[in-house]
């Protein structure tokens, strides 16, 4: 029977809350605590900033309104993609080329920080390499080998590119005519991961307070404080990570960013012989289109799959009929085969597609808005953030100055005006051009 995740604190429903490795539940908070760092959200941001802070000596804390890894960080499609969801061609655009220089400095450095914390703490997640960008139409290859002679412009060379034999090499469908093999790629049991990251967290001292949603939060006090039903932090520093599932408890950074639901399946598990004829080299693999399809298998060589959006961050009833026939494009082989888990979940889009960082008042600091990016994204913005609360501003200075846009439309109308932007980005990719 097919099991739906259920959005409530506790995981439920997901392939991933099924195969979670043991964690324990954490205490609420309760009465008043002082702290030096309280960050806001115990998922990949919180804890990557958290982890390297607890790292670096500091005091920190983190509430999270659910459990550890609730939100996107414990249910998107476990993907390490190199690069933010803005292209360097468009930041450098928008933004300059020293804008574009300086991304393209860090856009690997969130699969070394996951795989250097693998390492580290022993975490087990099924990390896997490699991960595969696909070309469906000759306008797609065009793209992708424009791209890689943009990156290695910027001395990244951790990508080739392939043509249709050998696309073949690594996925067993008629699909595709070339793509794009990132060697510095992979994928990983996403919630695993982020639990795995909260016990290294804590064994250095820091601590969680879980079903614990905040109710309100005062930036301008000297000291800032976070307010929860039965208690509240006060500290020195302030870290708000919430990303789409904040909701209003921040008004000024609530209409920065724009919910967006993807949703995921997963198979029953494969046989090791069709399994390895359907990814041969058990890469991760996403398409290219504005909306694209992202699949891959997992440690139980189930295949999961995700795609679509609902903008707004709506759920989408009709998860399964909707991923079923995309897989079916993709392999035909798998038509009629038994699902055994579907889930959505949130994801925060920025207008321009690039993360968010930045600071309100002196002492409280935001990031969000990843924009579907947000597995190497949180864990390089988390590294940033730190180094700004000890001191070093350099990067955090750069993120920080970039300007930000808001959805047209404001807040009425910024959702149909990105289901028609969508809806015309789907019609080029269907027309090939």
């Amino acid at each position: 029977m097919t099991k739906t995740y259920a959005g409530n604190g506790a995981h439920t429903g997901s392939l991933y809350a099924a195969t979670a490795n043991p964690s324990p539940q954490r205490p609420e908070l309760i009465g008043q605590k002082d702290i030096d760092v309280c960050v806001i959200g115990a998922g990949f941001s919180g804890l990557s900033t958290a982890l390297h802070l607890a790292e670096k000596g500091y005091s920190v804390a983190i509430v999270e309104g659910a459990r550890v890894g609730w939100g996107a960080s414990g249910r998107n499609g476990g993907q390490i993609v190199n690069g933010l969801n803005a292209s360097l061609q468009k930041i450098g655009k928008q933004f300059g080329e020293d804008t574009a220089r300086f991304v393209a400095s860090l856009v690997t450095e969130g699969g070394d920080i996951i795989r250097e914390r693998v390492a580290t703490y022993g975490i087990k997640c099924d990390l896997k390499k490699g991960n595969i960008l696909a070309a469906i139409t000759p306008a797609d290859m065009k793209e992708l080998e424009g791209r890689q002679k943009l990156w290695e412009s910027y001395g990244i060379d951790c990508q080739e590119m392939v043509g249709r034999d050998g696309i073949r090499e690594h996925i067993g469908s008629d699909m595709y005519i070339g793509g794009q093999v990132d060697h510095k790629g992979g994928h990983i049991h996403p919630l695993n991961l982020v639990q795995g990251e909260a016990e290294a967290f804590e064994s250095l001292g820091g601590t969680i307070y879980e079903m614990s949603p905040v109710t309100s939060v005062d930036t301008e006090a000297q000291r800032p404080v976070v307010h929860t039903a039965k208690g509240k932090i006060i500290c020195k520093t302030l870290v708000i990570c919430g990303n789409a599932y904040l909701g209003g408890v921040v008004p000024t950074l609530t209409w920065r960013v724009m919910p967006v639901t993807t949703q995921i399946m997963a198979t029953r598990p494969l046989e090791d012989d069709l399994a390895n004829r359907l990814l041969p080299s058990d890469h991760c693999v996403e398409d290219i289109r504005y909306i694209p399809d992202y699949y891959r298998l997992s440690g139980d060589k189930r295949l999961l799959i995700g795609g679509g959006s609902v903008y707004g961050g709506t759920d989408d009833l009709n998860i399964q009929h909707k991923l079923r026939r995309n897989l079916y494009k993709i392999f035909p082989e798998l038509k009629g085969i038994e699902v055994e888990y579907t889930w959505s979940g949130n994801f925060a889009l920025s207008f321009t597609r690039v993360p968010q960082m930045g600071r309100i008042g002196k002492n409280t600091y935001f990031a969000h808005g990843y924009s579907g990016h947000g597995v190497t994204g949180t864990h390089t913005f988390g590294r940033i953030l730190s180094e700004a609360i000890d001191g070093d501003l350099r990067r955090f200075d750069v993120f920080a100055g970039l300007p930000w846009y808001p959805f047209p439309g404001g807040r009425t109308f910024r959702v149909p005006y990105s289901v028609i932007g969508s809806w015309w980005y789907g019609l080029r990719d269907k027309l090939g051009v």
